[in-house]
């Protein structure tokens, strides 16, 4: 019994701080474009990502989590031997968390997912042996890795070449703004609410139909985009600037749409990257209640609020390095690149983590703001940014798995 608590007690600590490293790291991207296109200050930044991160976690966290705790392991190897699956998770937490300090802290955007399960492959790999790892779910993640910034890339590149194209090169680009971005608004929000209500809803007990799902989600998104459209309709052109900067007003319009992208994109985030710190507290919280590898248990609600709460507390500690990486020295961002990018990574996210495929955030966002690049030419974008951020994702998965290695025979040894 002592035991229990002990390895409970010591996952949770953990547990929060991976997910305080998720917050420094990784929810620095969702808000990055936001910041470096000056559509919210940082402080501002925070208190959205607060609000939507912890909401993300708590209500629609549930489905990429047990892609995260079942898959990587070939848990019938333990069940002779829980304790190792308990040491090795402990360890995968405090792996993926220290090198995630060691990361923000160098304002590095890398990624959470590659981190914790580098961390898990490596424990799994030594201290049970090769076999342990299912290397064909290994392959699908990082499979996914690459199919995320590449996707992310594409459809920010048609979303900003479709700015371009019916706003940005227009006589009046003003009215055609004030035209097509409450549009814009409405996929933001329909793509964001729908998945809130297909994924979220059923962790509170509420079961919807498929049909009044996607009713309900225009409905709400339908709302949304009527408020923003009165917002935008009161912002007035101001022609003293417009001289020196000839969308300055139109860019305004945007910064409406950014603010809406930038709730949606923290939803999304909180919703799929949670899984990285609860997932395996959520093993070792089930191990060590029922003794048994692998039983299938309720995701306790105190573990999706610990989630939340680290993620959160990193992002007002920590983040500021990374976000002003990614914001501001990729490419240089206004409102419009960065609604594209935004909406792209999330629209990315939310296709993800809905058919229960753990991507990587930091991968989707930066593939969406090279996207955003490309639209204006190879020249928009800061090669050599880009290549460490490149290094630092290559780094991830051999430093989680070393630091892992590491930290599990040290609890091996040391626990009981």
């Amino acid at each position: 019994m002592e035991a229990e608590f002990i390895y409970i007690g010591l996952a949770a600590v953990f547990g929060i701080f991976m997910a305080w490293g998720i917050g420094a790291n990784d929810v620095a991207n969702a808000m990055a474009t936001s910041v470096g296109s000056k559509a919210l200050t940082i402080k501002q930044a925070i208190v959205v990502a607060a609000v939507f991160e912890f909401l993300g976690a708590v209500l629609a966290g549930g489905a990429v989590t047990s892609t995260i705790r079942k898959g990587i392991v070939d848990s019938d190897l333990l069940v002779g031997s829980p304790e190792l699956l308990i040491y090795g998770m402990l360890a995968s937490l405090l792996a993926a968390g220290t090198w995630l300090l060691i990361a923000s802290r160098n304002g590095w955007p890398v990624s959470t997912t590659h981190s914790i399960v580098g961390a898990i492959v490596g424990f799994a790999a030594v201290g049970i042996g090769i076999d342990a790892v299912q290397w064909s779910q290994v392959g699908t993640i990082v499979m996914s890795w690459v199919v995320s910034p590449l996707t992310a890339g594409f459809i920010a590149y048609l979303i900003y070449r479709s700015v371009q194209k019916l706003i940005l090169s227009q006589d009046d680009p003003l009215a055609q703004a004030k035209r097509y971005v409450p549009v814009y608004i409405f996929f933001a929000a329909f793509t964001i609410t729908l998945v809130t209500i297909l994924k979220g809803l059923s962790h509170v007990g509420m079961e919807i139909s498929l049909a009044a799902s996607y009713l309900l989600a225009t409905g709400i998104a339908v709302l949304i985009a009527l408020v923003g459209m009165v917002a935008i309709q009161r912002i007035q052109p101001d022609p003293k600037i417009e001289k020196k900067q000839h969308f300055y007003t139109v860019e305004r319009v945007f910064a409406v749409l950014m603010v809406v992208t930038a709730c949606s994109m923290a939803f999304a985030h909180g919703s799929n990257d949670v899984a990285n710190a609860i997932g395996p507290l959520a093993a070792v919280v089930s191990v060590a209640q029922s003794g048994i590898v692998g039983a299938k248990s309720a995701l306790p609600i105190w573990v999706l609020i610990i989630g939340g709460a680290g993620i959160v507390i990193g992002l007002s500690t920590f983040g500021v390095h990374v976000i002003s990486t990614v914001g501001k020295k990729i490419t240089q961002l206004t409102p419009s690149r960065g609604f594209a990018a935004e909406l792209a990574a999330a629209t990315t996210i939310v296709i993800a983590s809905g058919t229960g495929m753990p991507i990587s955030t930091t991968h989707t966002l930066v593939g969406a703001v090279l996207g955003v690049g490309l639209a204006r030419g190879i020249d928009a974008i800061d090669l050599r940014v880009v290549g460490r951020i490149f290094v630092s994702w290559v780094v991830t998965i051999p430093a989680g798995a070393f630091l892992a290695i590491v930290f599990f025979f040290i609890f091996k040894t040391v626990l009981p």
